[in-house]
């Protein structure tokens, strides 16, 4: 079992969840986030006043899924998020130790489907 966490942009979150239904993958928990990177942010004019913004707006995805479908999920993310320009993102994959399916009490791998 595996753990995808995915930093994406606001704006491409529909387009990865297109892609990741057509993958047959419906489980995901989606948050807003802050964060900074290679971007490193931008500076605006408000009222005057030059603001340096560092902390840019972001989508964490988080997806528990069996091994089978690692690489489709992978793809999926990639096709949607992927624009070309710096600030599409990043994916971090990690091992899933336990799932509990909390309703049935299932474990492990039957508790992803």
């Amino acid at each position: 079992m595996k753990l995808v966490i995915a930093y994406i942009r606001p704006e491409r979150l529909n387009a990865v969840k297109q892609a990741l239904y057509e993958r047959k993958i419906y489980n995901m928990s989606v948050t807003n986030s802050l964060g900074s990177g290679r971007q490193k942010g931008f500076t605006e004019t408000y009222r005057g006043v030059v603001m340096e913004v560092n902390l840019l707006k972001k989508i964490r995805l988080e997806i528990g899924l069996n091994d089978d479908f690692l690489d489709a999920a992978l793809a999926a993310i990639k096709q949607g998020a992927q624009t070309g320009a710096e600030g599409d993102g990043v994916i971090f994959v990690q091992d899933l130790e336990q799932a509990i399916r909390i309703r049935t009490e299932e474990e492990g791998p039957t508790a992803m489907g």
